[in-house]
């Protein structure tokens, strides 16, 4: 058989039987620690966002305002259809940030909320300053698992005016109750399922697209289930910490927050 025949039949070859991979399951990648990874942030697409500006290195192809975007994988989801996802666990933090040219891009400290968090000085707009010259944004992270063909594990940051969207989603996921064979019971958030849209929203500083969140119901999928307490599990214990950087929403800077 000549050189060319050989690269046909290679070309021609059909995919290789799946047991095949299977029998070698993990191999390659048991080096591969949570430091290594990156935790996908799911990002509400703006008018000012880089991937929706052609120009911009960071375009993404047919990124439009008001989609959702996978800042991993690029995969674009329609705002207005939604994604579905088990919110599995919930922090709020106070990330401390300096201002835009002289920001590496990085938080410069973040704090838990309950540490001893410096005091601020909100100023004309509206930013909380800390003596320093940096300000502190009040954050809320919700990890979730993103529901589709292959769940995905991601985090949703909210901020500013989608802090009252964070409390809304909270109060629906503690608001829940189930009878069990001791009474009443607060089922864990990864229980039910949610559905997050986005909409356009407005104040007398700007327009800009947020999140709109509605409960679906209960999953029903165990091994579903299982992904999602071990994610769970995982944050709870800090072995998965966020790496904040500009992955966040993007609203009109003067924008007030509330």
């Amino acid at each position: 058989m000549n050189k060319e025949a050989q690269i046909a039949k290679r070309e021609n070859a059909g995919p290789l039987a799946t047991n095949l991979f299977e029998a070698d399951a993990g191999q390659g990648i048991s080096n591969i620690k949570q430091d290594d990874l990156a935790l996908p942030f799911l990002k509400v697409l703006g008018q000012l966002s880089p991937e929706v500006n052609t120009r911009d290195a960071k375009h993404v192809e047919g990124a439009q305002p008001g989609m959702i975007i996978n800042t991993v994988t690029g995969e674009l989801h329609d705002g207005e259809k939604g994604i579905e996802v088990l919110p599995v666990f919930y922090k709020r933090q106070y990330i401390e940030w300096q201002d835009r040219g002289e920001s590496k891009g990085a938080p410069v400290k973040i704090y838990d909320a309950g540490d001893d968090v410096p005091k601020t000085t909100r100023d004309k707009s509206f930013k909380d300053r800390l003596d320093n010259g940096n300000y502190l944004e009040n954050t809320a992270s919700h990890f979730v698992v993103l529901l589709g063909k292959t769940p995905t594990t991601a985090l949703i940051s909210m901020k500013a005016t989608q802090l009252k969207i964070s409390r809304k989603w909270n109060s629906m996921m503690m608001g829940i109750k189930m009878q069990g064979k001791n009474g009443l019971f607060t089922p864990p958030t990864y229980s039910h399922i949610y559905k997050l849209k986005t909409v356009q929203q407005s104040n007398d500083k700007g327009t800009w697209f947020g999140w709109d969140v509605s409960k679906v119901g209960p999953i029903t999928d165990k091994g579903i289930y299982e992904i999602a307490k071990m994610f769970s599990s995982n944050v709870a214990k800090g072995a998965i910490q966020a790496k904040h950087g500009s992955q966040e929403l993007k609203e009109p800077k003067e924008a007030t927050p509330f």
